[in-house]
């Protein structure tokens, strides 16, 4: 019997192209392009391809959307390697392409587990949804992880936001492929129950808060301040002058009234033996009741580095790094790959990690749970930051990504971790995004991006906690797994039945 989606199964080659073309438009969901409504109606499509085609077929089609998704969504891996790692452009483009491809293959293996977990019926969507948000959750762990480009990530200002502090990204995630599997057999059947469903899984989030915590009465004034510095002479003594010089002169001149004051992730490019003196000059031009916060390097009695965050003023206190990036901050196989290109010899990539139970910062009665840069789009990690404290703190160095959409990106995940956890978000960095986040996820104020600016604002301590802080990201991997292996059994008893009958 003919149906609507007939010509897509007749002809596997278009429903590999629509596979590959619904990854590469996906990107257009996430910022700065932030189209979240598209999302459902892509997944729509992806799960209308995924359906009756073999094991080999699935595996294709899972590779190919992967490839569309990190082909587009993570172009700025190509601006890091070549204008800021030293590396030629055929080098550069292989290099991220091979990365495109790898990443794909988590893709392959989601579509492959699906293909043992499609029920007929109105279970099929609730498996896929599941398996899609299985595929998420083991994205952010294999191989150190890479939690980017998730589904859940577009949503920071969609109807469904107020999901985010119940559930996290994941529950975010599993709504938008359920949606696209009950859009898809709408279309396919004329089923009422999944139009029925749809408008719930749309509507009834207007009925959850959006705040869980609360603001407590007195605001921090603060104030971020941008250098804006070039990238490949900060390294340099000539650039480690113009840090000094360009964070001092901004200071005092835009930022001494703050009560928090705060340089991103490598402010002064030098190891914090030789800054300390000038930091603490610094600090003594400053009111005596105001916090100096700076990303700096640090190095131990064994020579190991740190990429830390360190509080001057009232009390000393330091964040390291705990998560850190594969090829940027240590090199895997090292034995290996050091000295085979520039690229593997960037300026301090030999980092090692910090605790991973850290306690927060304070600054003037405020408690920071700390992240730097890429950390902040791991959302379990800061649910442990913001679990113990009141307000939450991310430097970055964004100048690695030139005028890309990797910062833009970024910012997005950084607004969804405020919003997850309902705490205020202070984001420092280097040329941009710098930026106020509120407890709802909204930004409250930003620098303008690629020139020296100081953001000045107030932020509120915050009282209180979403079930998302409390919980983590285990409720919805439980309903996930519930999902898929539901999706499972009622498969095989339904091959079983077949088999019976024949």
């Amino acid at each position: 019997m003919k149906t609507l989606t007939s010509p897509l199964h007749d002809r596997p080659w278009l429903s590999d192209l629509l596979t590959l073309g619904a990854g590469a438009a996906m990107t257009l969901t996430f910022a700065p392009f932030n189209a979240w409504w598209l999302a459902p109606l892509l997944m729509a499509l992806v799960f209308t391809c995924a359906q009756r085609a073999r094991l080999k077929r699935m595996l294709w089609r899972g590779w190919l959307f992967g490839v569309g998704l990190f082909g587009t969504g993570t172009s700025w891996v190509y601006v890091s390697i070549h204008d800021f790692g030293y590396t030629g452009a055929p080098l550069a483009l292989f290099l991220t392409a091979l990365f495109v491809a790898t990443l794909a293959l988590f893709y392959m293996a989601m579509f492959g587990l699906y293909r043992f977990c499609r029920p007929r019926g109105l279970l099929n969507a609730w498996a896929f949804a599941g398996i899609w948000v299985i595929g998420e959750l083991f994205r952010s762990w294999a191989f150190t992880g890479f939690p980017w480009l998730y589904l859940g990530s577009a949503q920071v200002d969609s109807p469904i936001n107020t999901l985010a502090p119940l559930g996290g990204v994941y529950l975010l995630s599993f709504v938008i492929a359920l949606t696209g599997g009950l859009i898809a057999r709408l279309v396919e059947r004329r089923s009422w129950v999944a139009a029925v469903m749809v408008a719930l899984l749309w509507l009834s989030p207007s009925a959850l808060p959006l705040e869980w915590a609360v603001p407590l009465d007195t605001p921090k004034s603060v104030a971020l301040v941008q250098g804006d510095l070039a990238q490949l002479d900060k390294w340099t003594p000539d650039g480690q002058r113009q840090a000094a010089n360009t964070y001092a002169s901004l200071t005092r001149r835009d930022a001494d009234n703050a009560e928090i004051i705060v340089w991103p992730e490598t402010a002064l490019p030098m190891l914090e033996q030789q800054a300390i003196p000038f930091l603490e000059r610094m600090q003594a031009t400053l009111d005596s009741e105001t916090t100096l916060i700076t990303g700096l390097v640090q190095q131990d009695a064994k020579g190991h580095y740190f990429n830390s965050v360190i509080t001057l003023g009232d009390g000393h206190g330091v964040y390291k790094k705990a998560h850190l990036v594969p090829f940027g901050e240590y090199l895997p196989l090292d034995s290996l790959l050091r000295g085979l290109i520039d690229f593997f010899n960037l300026p301090m990539s030999d980092f090692k990690a910090g605790p991973s139970d850290p306690e927060p910062l304070h600054a003037d009665g405020l408690s920071l749970g700390v992240a730097i840069c890429y950390e902040i789009v791991y959302p379990d990690l800061v649910r442990q930051r913001a679990h113990s404290s009141d307000a939450l703190l991310t430097v970055s160095n964004d100048s690695w990504f030139g005028h890309s959409i990797g910062p833009l990106q970024h910012m997005q995940m950084a607004r969804l971790r405020a919003l997850e956890n309902n705490r205020y978000l202070l984001r420092a960095t280097s040329n941009g995004l710098t930026a106020i986040v509120d407890s709802t996820g909204k930004i409250t104020a930003k620098a303008p991006r690629f020139e020296p600016a100081v953001l000045t604002g107030m932020v509120y301590p915050m009282k209180g906690m979403t079930p998302f802080t409390v919980l983590g990201s285990w409720p919805a991997g439980i309903l996930a797994a519930l999902m898929a292996l539901t999706g499972a059994l009622v498969r095989l008893v339904q091959k079983r039945k077949e088999a019976a009958a024949a």
